[in-house]
């Protein structure tokens, strides 16, 4: 059995459909149903259903072979995974926003919101940056309003609930995709049948 951790919701569905049309599909992933595990025998395949900030964990510590996780996630906790494709979906930035028309003064320690504080502190100490972490773990748009922070670091896809908060995007700390992920015992145990799916997910991604 190839044991595959999908991240819940949208991303996780179209994931999902790439992996089915690479022969590893699991009809009753598609029911109704409150379910957290599906298994197909005849295809060897198990899927289970993660939150998406855990499936990285899930791979590392071998309670699944394979997953699917964002770029942010593998940046921010550095799991001990193979990345093995960009999946080229889930595309997105993190970036940096702060009110419009702010100007950064290097003379004062820059205060960041964030809850991506790795992401940030790695960012902000390439370019000898003095900042200030604050730790949130959601809202993080309110930050800059209420004077909490200068700027924050967050994941923007459309920029809606920035511009709806009087943010703005100054600038793109990296491009952020899904990522299939693979746990290191699994790809020596599990070579063959990993690889046959990451060639034909790639297939796919080519068109």
């Amino acid at each position: 059995m190839l044991n595959i951790a999908l991240p819940k919701g949208r991303l996780g569905e179209r994931v999902y459909n790439m992996f089915a049309a690479a022969g590893f599909e699991c009809p009753a992933l598609l029911e109704n149903s409150r379910k957290l595990i599906f298994e197909n025998e005849e295809a060897g395949v198990r899927y289970f259903w993660v939150k998406p900030s855990d499936v990285a964990i899930y791979v590392e510590r071998g309670a699944a072979d394979i997953g699917v996780a964002g770029k942010d996630i593998l940046l921010e906790y550095a799991p001990d995974v193979y990345e093995l494709l960009d999946m080229n979906t889930g595309i997105c930035r993190m970036a940096v926003a702060a009110k419009k028309g702010f100007r950064d003064d290097p003379k004062k320690t820059l205060k960041v919101a964030t809850k991506f504080s790795n992401i940030a502190r790695a960012h902000y100490a390439s370019r000898g940056r003095d900042i200030d972490i604050i730790h949130l773990n959601g809202s993080i748009e309110i930050a800059p309003i209420l004077g909490l922070s200068d700027v924050i670091v967050d994941i923007v896809e459309t920029g809606t609930t920035l511009k709806e908060n009087d943010l703005e995007v100054i600038e793109t700390v990296v491009p952020i995709s899904a990522r299939l992920i693979a746990n290191k015992a699994s790809f020596k145990f599990k070579g063959d049948d990993i690889e046959r799916l990451t060639k034909h997910i790639a297939e796919q991604i080519k068109g």
